[in-house]
């Protein structure tokens, strides 16, 4: 979806550019005329803005074609497609001051002493930049991976300059200032465990089951052997319930199947559990009377 919204700007843009250009060099439109702002500057000062625009999205279009599998590569280019956009908003403004023939140099230290001063007020967004680069220096994670912080888990689906943005696995967005990027946890290059907990009847004869557990195991592992990455493992009873026995089952799987995972275990073990004749508890209550 977004290469296709970038071949569309890029072709709006560079339309748009094209047109001005014929349009203006028929009319004079490159025509030294000073400083007065005319139709003939305006148009201009629109051929530059699209120009670069398309440019912009031609760049950011290309670095998209490039389906790294290298988590690190991918940030490289999504640092690179936020670095670009800065680049261009910079180039609008500079071109479209040169084009009115303004000063430079003195716009320029003029510039430096309102930076000087908008910096003070700026500093989270010069943290936000600094942070950035240390964190892409460092290493600290990359695009494809999966971390948690503040208390939200997902994987990282772009890096930039100033924020960098995380998708859960209900497809929702965060977006971060790097600056916030603190006590992460970085969960992709390790194996986690999948939990299933399954509750059975009191009147379940527990030793006679155990000993058709590890055969069932073996049998849920072998149908999902793309998601686990050894066969369930039967740790014993984790709780002894209101209305039955609870027993817990743990699963090895990767970290971006720890959901999947569980999913499965606990579909698979209440149909297996289901063929051994053993069913599901319901809340139940038992009344005494004398």
């Amino acid at each position: 979806m977004n290469r296709i919204k970038h071949i569309v700007k890029f072709l709006v843009f560079a339309a748009l550019a094209v047109l001005l250009f014929v349009l203006g060099t028929g009319k004079n439109l490159f025509a030294d005329n000073g400083l007065s702002l005319t139709w003939e500057s305006v148009g201009r000062i629109l051929l530059v803005i699209f120009a670069i625009l398309a440019v912009e999205h031609l760049i950011i279009l290309l670095l998209s074609l490039f389906n790294f599998k290298s988590h690190r590569a991918r940030t490289v280019v999504t640092l690179l497609a936020s670095a670009i956009r800065y680049i261009a908003v910079i180039a609008i403004v500079i071109g479209v001051l040169s084009l009115l023939q303004v000063d430079m140099p003195t716009i320029l230290a003029g510039l430096g002493i309102i930076a000087l001063i908008i910096g003070f007020g700026a500093e989270s967004l010069i943290t936000d930049v600094v942070t950035g680069f240390f964190i892409l220096m460092d290493n600290q994670y990359n695009v494809g991976d999966i971390i948690e912080v503040g208390g939200f888990r997902g994987t990282v689906s772009e890096i930039g300059i100033r924020t960098t943005s995380l998708t859960d696995t209900g497809g929702n967005v965060k977006i971060i200032n790097n600056s916030d990027m603190k006590n992460i946890l970085n969960r992709s290059d390790n194996s986690s465990k999948a939990v299933a907990d399954f509750s059975i009847p009191y009147e379940t004869d527990l030793e006679k089951l155990e000993e058709k557990i590890p055969s069932l195991l073996e049998e849920i592992y072998n149908s999902n052997t793309e998601t686990f990455k050894s066969a369930p493992k039967y740790l014993g009873v984790q709780e002894l319930g209101d209305s039955a026995v609870v027993l817990r089952f743990v699963v090895e799987v990767g970290e971006s199947d720890i959901y999947s995972g569980a999913r499965k275990l606990n579909h698979d073990l209440f149909i297996g559990f289901r063929k051994l004749g053993v069913e599901c508890p319901f809340q139940q209550v038992d009344v005494h009377s004398k």
